[in-house]
């Protein structure tokens, strides 16, 4: 299983940068199209808060994305995976918000964390991360 961070997804939405566009767009289908593909709750917020605001996507356009969204494995936050994202935070000296997408992947056993923001190539929980926006 991949997990998707919501910078992959907000770059699927954004048209300003059309490489990273087509980066984010062909991970996000190979993801749906294997049934491979992991996100969390937070992801879908994340995505929703920068669309509406950051990029000005209409309402409607939001909803049809987080349907589509929706088909990948959808993980909910919990209070356990709050309290493990606490410890991955001090264990790893990052930002709560990174330590709770390494959570939620770390509880769905996803092998490959496909993300800009953290360490391309770090193991985070057991789980490595990926960076598809690097050559």
């Amino acid at each position: 299983m991949i997990f998707i961070d919501s910078n992959v997804v907000v770059y699927a939405n954004d048209s300003r940068n059309s490489e990273k566009q087509q980066i984010a767009l062909g991970v996000i289908g190979k993801a749906l199209r294997s049934s491979t593909g992991v996100i969390s709750t937070q992801v879908l917020q994340e995505y929703a808060n920068v669309a509406l605001g950051k990029l000005a996507q209409r309402q409607d356009v939001v909803l049809r994305q987080l349907a589509i969204l929706e088909r990948l494995e959808v993980v909910s936050q919990t209070p356990a995976l709050v309290r493990r994202a606490v410890e991955l935070r001090g264990l790893y000296g990052i930002s709560f918000w990174d330590a709770s997408i390494v959570a939620a992947a770390e509880s769905r056993e996803c092998r490959e964390i496909v993300s800009e923001d953290l360490n391309a190539g770090q193991f985070y929980g057991g789980v490595v991360v990926s960076n598809p926006f690097v050559g």
